[in-house]
């Protein structure tokens, strides 16, 4: 099973050329406008053993939303497209990392149904230059194209940049583990009969 999608994405705020392998060795080609968003990337890539490209070129120069949010689109939308019809997946992931002092836990359902919960709260308003708002922005927008039920929670910590590096990785995890193929499982893990 090739599970591999590319998605483009043209705007007049953003230029985005992304492609996603699940079934991957977790290696990057990561080329943004956003620096903290190549690292959080990155190590989702790694973490998930996902392989991950990315070119994204944007309107930096008023700020990093409008770049970190379509990268969530075109991931969101390339792991949906990635994982085809869902036959024989695990479907729920959990996964807990710890990053020094912060701790955090994320949880998902690849439901075809698209929810998004946070709970938590950054310490510090930027990470360097980047809002840690984006957090939100880029998590909900990933959801929600993905079309999966997200819960991402920060139980504690006191860095911003360990607490929201804990999430990337923990969602990473939790992600591979429900996109696993399990033998025993026949179709999809739905008593519909569809997800």
């Amino acid at each position: 099973m090739t599970r591999i999608a590319s998605i483009d994405r043209k705007t007049n705020e953003t230029n985005i050329s992304l492609s996603l392998a699940i079934d991957g060795e977790g290696k990057s080609d990561l080329t943004t406008d956003v620096p903290f968003m190549n690292h959080m990337l990155d190590l989702f890539a790694k973490h998930g053993q996902f392989d991950l490209t990315v070119n994204a070129d944007g309107d930096v120069e008023i700020d990093d939303h409008h770049t970190t949010e379509d990268i969530g689109i075109c991931l969101g939308q390339a792991f949906r497209e990635a994982l085809g019809d869902k036959k024989g997946i695990k479907r729920y992931g959990n996964a807990f990392v710890p990053m020094d002092e912060a701790l955090a836990q994320v949880v998902v359902d690849l439901s075809n149904r698209p929810h998004f919960e946070l709970k938590g709260e950054f310490p510090s308003e930027k990470v360097g230059s980047f809002d840690t708002e984006l957090v939100h922005e880029f998590l909900w927008k990933f959801a929600l194209e993905a079309r999966i039920n997200l819960h991402v929670i920060v139980h504690y910590g006191r860095n911003t940049h360990h607490m929201i590096e804990a999430v990337f990785k923990a969602l990473a995890r939790a992600l591979d583990e429900a996109s696993i193929v399990d033998p025993r499982i026949k179709g999809v893990p739905s008593t519909k009969g569809m997800l």
